[in-house]
């Protein structure tokens, strides 16, 4: 098959891209928003014609994590979900075989039962943080679903929690809790601080999935789903953001303090998945554990630092 990937250089994306080559996929195009700007009609039909695309899988996003949301709500809301209407629309008038749509957790209602069973996702409004982007995100769903009922369009929803693992992003203006935690913790030992300030109160959880494992989860869906409801990507269980720091200290060998900022918000208080809709409808099951999956990425910042700092010095 040709396949489209919307977000194929970003951090999911390049995975996803690994897997289906691994799958055998004929043809993977990528757009690039320097060449297609997919908040415009003009800029996904000719992302669509270029790939002539079997398959369409929506990654591209606008995310952050509580800093940025507070600051860009607007943004968050309308570049998300303009790309998600104008690529589904576009898509199915190219006669596109299937489309992929990536939502999110940020969708489900600030206080849903955990484990977070997809039946919750209308009960509540989103966690105020992050909501504009968690309701973009939703809409899309709404969207595909609507489709499917008039025009029998192949549209999935796939709402993946919280990732991490080698190559995220660590920009501390965008980034979410796992990279901005291992390079505040990563900075601070090879500065000699004494401390580090963390948002919150640490009680809240979340639950993390490891990106080839996300990777793998998206891929198997593409192959062998093809209904209406949405469908939890995760592992099934949770850590508060105490002991994730505490796991981040221990494996960046920080000796400092900690010190919380109650007056920070903590986010969601609990985010767990219930993942059995996805095991059941595709077979996907998570395979690495959260420790070796942080110490891979712990690892994989730490050598792009060195080689960063090694190619400054000869430059």
């Amino acid at each position: 098959m040709h396949v489209l990937i919307t977000g194929g250089a970003g951090f999911l994306g390049k995975a996803v891209v690994r897997r289906l080559e691994a799958a055998g996929a004929a043809a993977i195009s990528v757009p690039r928003s320097a060449d297609h700007d997919l908040r415009t009609p003009a800029g996904v039909a000719d992302a669509l014609e270029e790939a002539r695309a079997d398959v369409v899988i929506h990654l591209a996003a606008v995310v952050g994590g509580i800093g940025a949301n507070r600051e860009n709500p607007g943004r968050f809301f309308y570049d998300n979900a303009t790309m998600g209407i104008e690529l589904m629309e576009r898509s199915r008038q190219a006669g596109v075989g299937k489309f992929v749509q990536i939502g999110t957790v940020c969708s489900y209602p600030k206080f849903t039962p955990v484990p977070f069973r997809e039946e919750d996702l209308w009960n509540g409004y989103p966690e105020e943080t992050n909501a504009p982007y968690g309701l973009a995100k939703k809409m899309l769903l709404v969207q595909g679903q609507a489709y499917r009922q008039q025009y029998g369009f192949d549209v999935i929803h796939l709402i993946p929690v919280n990732l991490y693992g080698p190559g995220d992003n660590f920009n501390p203006a965008s980034s979410h809790v796992i990279p901005a935690l291992i390079k505040k913790c990563v900075d601070a030992r090879d500065a000699g601080d004494d401390h580090i300030e963390v948002w919150g109160t640490g009680a809240a959880s979340r639950e993390f999935l490891y990106v080839e494992d996300a990777a793998e989860g998206i891929v198997l869906a593409t192959e062998r789903y093809d209904d209406a409801d949405p469908v939890n990507l995760g592992v099934g269980h949770e850590i508060t953001i105490r002991d994730l720091v505490e796991l981040i200290v221990r494996f960046t060998g920080f000796k400092g303090e900690v010190r919380w900022d109650p007056t920070k918000p903590d986010g969601q208080p609990r985010r767990a998945l219930d993942t059995s809709r996805a095991r059941e409808r595709f077979g996907f099951v998570a395979k690495t554990s959260f420790e070796d999956g942080l110490r891979a990425t712990v690892r994989w910042y730490e050598g792009t630092r060195a080689e960063a700092a090694t190619s400054s010095s000869r430059g």
